[in-house]
């Protein structure tokens, strides 16, 4: 599968993850680009981070699949990221994912719960722990002591 848009080349030469394709140069180059991808043997391609609509003709244009990720409707399948599908971090979601729940709030209230228990005495407790027969741990007890 190809990925058309975020590639590694065009984050070196920018400098980070930018929309691609906001030009009509740099829009045909992408059309050009999927044509080619597609001539050489491409089973489908990723369509990232560019704008909806050179999206769209792209998809049009190929007899291949492509899947979008902040590439708009128009593709054939989407692709989210699972961190920003769920809200796993509070500082960044990209503009084109959509938090469908906050489970940064859920982690950090945890955490904090299970670091306040441990801190506290409370966890873990002896259903939280595996036990050994009386008659096996004094077993224990002495073969450790001959040694």
């Amino acid at each position: 599968m190809a990925h058309i848009g975020l590639t590694p080349q065009l984050i070196s030469k920018l400098g980070g993850f930018r929309v691609q394709g906001k030009s009509a140069e740099a829009g045909a180059q992408l059309v050009a680009d999927a044509l080619a991808l597609e001539a050489a043997g491409c089973f489908a391609i990723v369509l990232e981070a560019i704008p909806d609509r050179v999206a769209t003709l792209i998809t049009e244009k190929l007899r291949i699949p492509t899947i979008g990720i902040g590439a708009g409707p128009g593709c054939d399948g989407q692709n989210l990221v699972l961190h920003d599908m769920v809200g796993l971090f509070d500082r960044f979601t990209p503009k084109f994912a959509k938090k469908y729940a906050d489970c940064w709030s859920l982690i950090t209230k945890a955490l904090g719960e299970f670091q306040d228990e441990v801190k506290n005495g409370q966890f873990p407790m002896q259903e939280h722990s595996f036990s050994m027969r009386d008659e096996d741990y004094a077993a224990f007890l002495e073969s450790i002591s001959k040694k």
